[in-house]
């Protein structure tokens, strides 16, 4: 190697002294997207100015800040003015601005909103809708990447409250192109593939506005909004917020604060019960005790003999009620006996026996019908006489007719 070696510090720094000596980087004025949008506590602000090609760092120091007739907020259009800077020890170049003016809405913000106003129509993010999130789930589906601090911090958080709780890891993408088409079909699947889930958690850590991209794509809103399992919206920081927030059934600032939500503590509910057994228990004794005072400061004998007042009282009543209804049993019986007494005379009276007795007779023919009428019978006809106390078989040797009585 015939070129002799230099250190990454005197490169950062030769490229920032050529920079700064370039006219046109040392006052420039440049157009785009704000993305990536952090104010830090000190009061300087760090954002990413885009197009539809390229990226471009910025810094805006906290007295040019404070300057600002407006808030620069995320998808904001911008032009901002300043020149640019090498920061060495991180090896990259940013736009340090000066001043900045407002030139309207980013591309990415009005997407963004136009899809929220056409989903609102649409009634998605309508409360009557969301599904509410079980007190204590037995099984957890965390939606996210399977390598990174969100899901690493989902599951610490549910194991530290809840060792009960089965939890369940699926993986997708969660920024880049397909990650909104792989998040749709994961939810769906889910609600297939394990319908005894009682709660799903779509989550991923902060960053850009392009990085969130995916959870603001219509496909996802729709795949949240038709499933039957209740959904944890939680992207990015508590200042994010994305289309799938206001579909999901709640809306968490951070996938740690989603793991909170979605599990109760078994400490703290057994120290709940704990504490409503020692209630019970503490109500039950005192009940008890004050029973036995009033017990113990009962008159027994007052009280011993109203009992026995009022057993004979009782017995005195039972004894008035017995002979009324032997009364009144004994005069129903003896109008019964009467009308069974008419009602024998009436069938002695039509009785045929009765006019037997006076002396006539009743003539049955072979079959044992009663003939009425001479021409009943016919010569040689086997006959029977019934008289009042017998009967007289006969055969019919003559017969005449009565012209009279006809």
């Amino acid at each position: 190697m015939a070129i002799r070696p230099v250190t990454v510090s005197q490169l950062n720094g030769y490229i920032k002294r050529v920079l700064q000596t370039e006219p046109l980087l040392g006052d420039v004025v440049v157009e785009g997207e704000v993305s990536n949008l952090t104010y830090h506590s000190s009061g300087h602000v760090y954002f990413s100015l885009k197009d539809d090609k390229s990226v471009l760092r910025c810094f805006l120091a906290r007295p040019n800040a404070e300057k600002l007739s407006f808030l620069i907020e995320e998808g904001m259009k911008i032009t901002a003015a300043g020149y640019v800077s090498v920061f060495e020890r991180g090896g990259y170049y940013s736009l340090n601005v000066k001043e900045v003016e407002e030139s309207g809405v980013g591309d990415l913000a009005k997407a963004f909103d136009m899809l929220k106003e056409k989903l609102l129509k649409e009634g998605l993010f309508d409360e009557r809708y969301k599904k509410p999130i079980p007190f204590f789930p037995k099984k957890v589906v965390l939606v996210t990447a399977p390598a990174g601090a969100a899901v690493r911090d989902m599951t610490k958080t549910i194991r530290a409250k809840n060792n009960i709780v089965d939890i369940l890891i699926y993986p997708v993408l969660v920024q880049g192109p397909g990650a909104a088409s792989d998040i749709a079909k994961a939810i769906d699947h889910i609600g297939k593939a394990f319908p005894s889930t009682d709660v799903m958690i779509l989550g991923r850590g902060g960053g850009s506005t392009e990085d969130l991209w995916a959870f603001n794509e219509e496909v996802v809103a729709r795949a949240i909004f038709r499933s039957k399992i209740p959904v944890i919206s939680a992207v990015g920081h508590e200042t994010d917020h994305t289309i799938s927030d206001f579909v999901a059934d709640m809306r968490a600032p951070t996938p740690t604060a989603a793991a909170e939500m979605a599990v109760p503590s078994v400490d703290e509910l057994r120290d709940d019960v704990a504490s409503l057994k020692s209630a019970i228990d503490a109500s039950f004794d005192r009940g008890l005790s004050l029973r036995r005072e009033r017990l113990e400061s009962l008159d027994v004998s007052y009280y011993g003999g109203g009992i026995l007042n009022m057993i004979e009282a009782r017995r005195s009543k039972a004894e008035y009620l017995g002979e009324k209804n032997r009364a009144s049993m004994c005069r129903l019986v003896d109008g019964l006996k009467k009308q069974v007494g008419i009602k024998e005379a009436v069938i002695e009276g039509a009785s045929p026996r009765r006019i037997l007795r006076k002396g006539y007779t009743l003539t049955l023919d072979h079959e044992g019908k009663a003939i009425s009428s001479v021409e009943d019978v016919t010569m040689g006809d086997r006959i029977t006489v019934v008289f009042r106390d017998g009967r007289a078989d006969a055969d019919v040797i003559k017969k005449e007719e009565d012209r009279v009585g006809k």
